[in-house]
């Protein structure tokens, strides 16, 4: 690993999804030398299975940008620093011997080190969060600290959004830490905490749990019950006061251990997205039906 330049106008951009564009733009748009955008190959979406580019690629061709999906390919760009934004690739010790890299990362490091900064923030109730500005270092997300901004957690919050106002805080943070110059580093400070990829049975929603709990997983995206039987996933859900028996059905408003939730958009097994009153009408529950059986 090499320290970076003071100052870098020459850069290659590693990133993937979609969050990962406003900064690709905003350094282009800044007047920065983009000279490489490496990201993960094109994948086959579609009824016919055509190859679409990942957000990033898209956008670097737009911008009249050179593609790779080949990390190593860096190392022949001619580049004085690498910027990283969620590009979901772990790059090898043999690159950062040759090119300092720094990453924008969704979280106030050591906290939420890991895949998912995010979707944890949400799930913990963490009332702030934000975006760092570190050193690509070898280790999962343990590099040092060039610049950090503090972004509250709105009520209600979704992954999405959250993740939204991460963007809007952080584009700035790069380009200006680029145009002033990084400066020194500082260490990580703190004990670590890491964000796992969320799994499928994490967004269970179990109805013995407070409403609160279970709506952080609705807001996190994903989450799903049963019906009779059948997979039921809800898109969107609030919390309102009152008590029930857990799972139980009071037009769409659900028991649970403690407070109640209010069902605004679901979507059951082999059905499109629809409004929790229209699928209500559909259901039909009967006395003793309950979500969860």
């Amino acid at each position: 690993m090499i320290d970076p330049p003071a100052h870098a106008r020459r850069l290659v951009y590693l990133g993937t999804p979609v969050e990962s564009v406003p900064f690709l733009e905003a350094l282009s748009r800044s007047g920065f030398d983009v000279v490489l955008v490496v990201t993960r190959p094109d994948k086959r979406r579609g009824r016919r299975e055509e190859p679409a580019p990942s957000p990033v690629k898209a956008a670097a061709q737009s911008l009249g940008i050179p593609v790779s999906c080949e990390v190593d390919d860096v190392l022949a760009a001619d580049a004085d620093l690498g910027v990283v934004v969620a590009f979901g690739q772990i790059i090898q010790p043999h690159v950062l011997a040759r090119l300092a890299m720094v990453n924008v990362h969704f979280s106030l490091l050591p906290r939420w080190r890991g895949a998912a900064p995010v979707e944890r923030a949400i799930l913990a109730g963490d009332s702030t969060t934000g975006v760092c500005l570190m050193e690509v270092a070898e280790g999962l997300d343990a590099g040092r600290v060039y610049r950090r901004v503090p972004v509250p957690v709105a009520p209600g919050a979704t992954a999405a959004s959250l993740r939204a106002d991460l963007v809007g805080a952080g584009v700035p943070m790069l380009v200006d830490a680029l145009r002033e110059g990084l400066g020194l580093p500082v260490p990580q400070q703190g004990e670590p905490v890491y964000a796992a990829k969320v799994t499928r049975e994490e967004l269970r929603l179990d109805w013995s749990q407070s409403a609160e709990s279970l709506h952080r997983r609705v807001r996190v995206g994903g989450a799903w019950t049963t019906w009779r039987g059948k997979l039921l996933k809800i898109w969107s859900a609030s919390s309102v006061e009152g008590s029930q028996l857990p799972g139980e059905l009071d037009g769409t408003v659900v028991g649970t251990g403690a407070g109640r939730l209010r069902l605004l958009e679901v979507q059951a097994e082999g059905k499109a997205r629809q409004a929790a009153e229209h699928w209500i009408r559909g259901a039909r529950p009967a006395e003793g039906d309950r979500l969860g059986s």
